[in-house]
């Protein structure tokens, strides 16, 4: 992995550690929605809604694209696609770690027995 990737991991985190940006997250996961829509559902001031969208914006989350007067938000799928393959790369190495503790109760087992 290189230094890039774990800093767009970073800045993907720490964008959505705020409890208001990861709910926004989360209500765009059924479709893309407008500021004020956002604002209404997690009752927010518009301002304070459109500040979230600003950041997740910044930080590669979220597009958004102007529709006349209106501002509509949807999620990017590639920052959650990359930071998937990061987190399934844990997986995969406590796998392996799980399947050798498991060799190695086995190989203990059959000590015990001989």
């Amino acid at each position: 992995m290189s230094g890039k990737d774990l800093d767009m991991y970073m800045t993907m985190l720490r964008a959505l550690a705020e409890p208001n940006r990861i709910n926004i997250v989360e209500l765009l996961r059924d479709g893309p929605l407008t500021v004020g829509e956002i604002a209404d559902r997690l009752e927010l001031r518009q301002p304070q809604a459109s500040k979230h969208l600003k950041v997740l914006s910044d930080n590669g989350i979220l597009e958004v694209k102007a529709e006349a007067n209106r501002r509509i938000y949807k999620l990017r799928p590639g920052p959650f696609q990359a930071l998937d393959t990061w987190v399934k790369s844990f997986q995969r190495i406590m796998e392996d770690r799980f399947d050798n503790l498991e060799d190695y109760l086995q190989e203990l087992q059959n000590k015990e027995k001989s």
